[in-house]
C-alpha cells in the first residue's frame, strides 16, 4: 500500500498584517466612542478580556471593549481552546474524581523550568476552584471529556462547543449587560498625566488618532508570537520556519507600547507555549486541528534521520508543549514521527494524510527523507526496546528502550508492521511567555515594582509572571480566567472611586 499527496503550504509565505495595525472601521465609528468618558476600557475581546469586562460591568456603567480584528474573528487565541484546567475536591460528570490544589500546583511545578513567581502561581491555582462556577453563570454550558491522546478527564473540564462558543457566549451576555464591543478598533497608544495614569486609549483611524477617555484600563491583548520579527530578535532566522497556531492578530503592540512608557517585563523573552503540528499546516490560524499527537507512539527523527530526545518521558498533556521548542533546535525546524499500522489507531487522526509505504525505506523517500538512514535508526530502536515491558498506552507503562540515547521511557512499541507512516512536524506556537509584570491585584508594575495608577493586565500578555519554558495544557485559560476578574474587579473599584 502506497499513498502520496501534496506537500501543502510549508512555506512562509504568508504575512501577519501591518504593526502596529490601523483600525478598518470607519472614523466615524470611531469617532463615536470618543464622546465618552468610559470607565473601562478593555483592550482585547478573548477569554481573559470578556472576563475582565463581564466583572467590571457588575461595578461600573460604562466598559469598552477594543477588538482590532473583524467580528468573524474575534476571540484572539481563545477560539481555538476547548478546556479549562481547574482544581476540585469533588468530582461531578464532567471532571470525575479530585483535583486538589496541591495536585495542580505540583502538576505546574514539574513542567519546564517551574514557575517564574511560585506565589503567584499558587494563588492562580487556588482561584482555579472557583472559576467554573463563574463560568456556568455567565452562559458557558459543559460536555463530557474528550477522549484521545489528551486523556484530561480528570484535571481539565471541557466547554460545550469548543473555543469560539465560548467567546459567542461571553460576547452575548457582555451585550446583553450593556458593554460595547468596537471591532476593528486598533488601540496603538496611550495618554498618560504625570502619576502614570491612562487617561486616553488612542486609536489609528484613516483620519488619524482617536483618543478615547477612560478612567481605567485592562490590557488582555495577548502576546507577540505573529510579530515574527519581534521573535526574530531571540531565535534569530529559525523563526521564519514557525507557524502560529492562533490569531494573525497578536503582534504585541500593546505590550511593546507599555514597555516604551516603563512598564517592567516578566518572563523568558525566549519562552513560549509550543507544540509539534503538521509542517503543511498554514502559517497563522491552524488552530487544534493541526496539533499532532503521534509522538509518544512513534519514534521522532529530524531531517537527518535521526532521533534526538524521548518520546515517551512523560504523560502527554505534561510533555506535549515541550516538542515545539525541542522540533525549534533541530536544523530547518522541521522533524518527522515515524509509526507502522499497531500505533495508527492509538491517536486522533491527524489533518493532512501521512506518508504511507510498505516499507520504511519507502515511506521516508515519499518524506524527503534519506531512506537508508531512517532504515537504520529504526532497526537501532527496535533492537534496544526491552522485550519484559508491557504496553499500556493509557499510563506510563515503563515499556522502553535499553542502552539507547536517547532513550524511550515508555510506550516503546516496535515499528514493524506495514503499512508505516511518516508525519512531517514543525513548531506552532501557541503563544509567548515574556510579558507585563503585574501583582496579585492585575496591577501592572514598572521597572521598579511600582504599579501603574489604573492599568491592570490579564491573559497571555501577562502570562510570563507564571509560566517559564513548559505548560500545562488547558493552564492558560486559568491564568486569562483568573486575572481577567481581578483586572476587571480592580479597575472597576478605581474607576469608582
Amino acid at each position: 500500500m502506497t499513498t502520496s499527496h501534496p506537500a501543502g503550504n510549508t512555506g512562509i509565505a504568508d504575512v501577519p498584517p501591518p504593526w502596529p495595525v490601523p483600525s478598518t472601521a470607519s472614523p466615524a465609528a470611531l469617532r463615536s466612542l470618543a464622546g465618552v468618558e468610559w470607565d473601562v476600557v478593555v483592550i482585547g475581546s478573548g477569554n481573559a478580556a470578556l472576563v475582565a469586562a463581564l466583572t467590571a460591568c457588575q461595578t461600573v456603567e460604562r466598559v469598552l471593549v477594543l477588538e482590532r480584528a473583524p467580528q468573524h474573528m474575534r476571540g484572539g487565541n481563545t477560539r481555538h481552546t476547548r478546556n479549562i484546567r481547574c482544581a476540585h475536591d469533588t468530582g461531578d460528570v464532567f471532571t470525575p474524581g479530585t483535583y486538589s490544589v496541591d495536585e495542580l500546583f505540583s502538576d505546574l511545578q514539574g513542567v519546564g523550568r517551574g514557575p517564574v513567581n511560585p506565589a503567584l502561581a499558587l494563588f492562580a491555582v487556588g482561584e482555579s476552584q472557583t472559576i467554573p462556577g463563574w463560568m456556568a453563570d455567565h452562559g458557558v454550558r459543559w460536555q463530557q471529556p474528550l477522549a484521545g491522546t489528551l486523556n484530561l478527564n480528570r484535571t481539565n473540564r471541557f466547554f460545550l462547543g469548543g473555543g469560539t462558543a465560548l467567546v459567542n457566549h461571553y460576547a452575548r451576555t457582555a451585550e446583553l449587560a450593556g458593554i460595547r464591543i468596537a471591532y476593528e478598533a486598533a488601540a496603538s497608544d496611550f495618554r498618560l498625566s504625570g502619576d502614570r495614569r491612562v487617561t486616553r486609549v488612542v486609536l489609528e483611524s484613516a483620519d488619524g488618532p482617536v483618543d478615547i477617555p477612560t478612567r481605567a484600563v485592562v490590557v488582555a491583548s495577548g502576546g507577540f508570537e505573529a510579530n515574527n520579527g519581534w521573535l526574530k530578535r531571540y531565535w534569530g532566522d529559525a523563526a521564519d520556519n514557525y507557524l502560529v497556531r492562533g490569531t494573525p492578530y497578536n503582534d504585541g503592540s500593546m505590550l511593546a507600547r507599555l514597555l516604551d512608557l516603563g512598564a517592567g517585563v516578566a518572563g523568558d523573552p525566549r519562552g513560549f507555549h509550543a507544540i509539534a503540528v503538521d509542517a503543511r499546516a498554514p502559517r497563522f490560524d491552524g488552530g487544534i486541528a493541526t496539533r499532532l499527537d503521534s509522538v509518544p507512539y512513534s519514534i521522532v527523527v529530524n531531517r537527518d534521520g535521526l532521533r534526538f530526545s524521548d518520546e515517551g518521558r512523560d504523560i502527554w498533556p505534561k510533555r506535549y508543549a515541550s516538542w515545539g521548542g525541542l522540533i525549534a533546535e533541530q536544523d530547518g525546524q522541521i522533524a518527522y514521527s515515524v509509526y507502522d499500522a499497531q500505533a495508527a489507531p492509538l491517536f486522533m487522526p491527524s489533518m493532512y494524510p501521512a506518508y504511507t509505504g510498505a516499507s520504511v525505506a519507502e515511506v521516508a523517500r515519499l518524506a524527503g527523507l534519506d531512506p537508508d538512514r531512517v532504515v537504520r535508526t529504526v532497526a537501532e530502536f527496535n533492537a534496544h526496546i526491552d522485550p519484559t515491558g508491557r504496553f499500556d498506552p493509557g499510563r506510563l507503562d515503563g515499556c522502553g528502550t535499553r542502552g539507547l540515547d536517547p532513550p524511550k521511557s515508555n510506550w516503546a512499541l516496535p515499528i514493524q508492521g506495514p503499512p508505516f507512516h511518516i508525519l512531517p512536524l514543525r513548531t506552532g506556537i501557541t503563544f509567548t511567555f515574556m510579558g507585563l509584570a503585574v501583582n496579585e491585584l492585575a496591577q501592572v508594575l514598572d521597572t521598579d515594582g511600582r504599579p501603574f495608577t489604573n492599568v491592570y493586565a490579564a491573559g497571555e500578555v501577562m502570562s510570563g509572571n507564571i509560566l517559564s519554558s513548559g505548560y500545562l495544557a488547558g493552564f492558560g485559560l486559568t491564568i486569562g480566567s483568573v486575572f481577567g476578574r481581578i483586572a476587571g474587579r480592580e479597575a472597576a473599584q478605581h474607576s469608582a472611586h
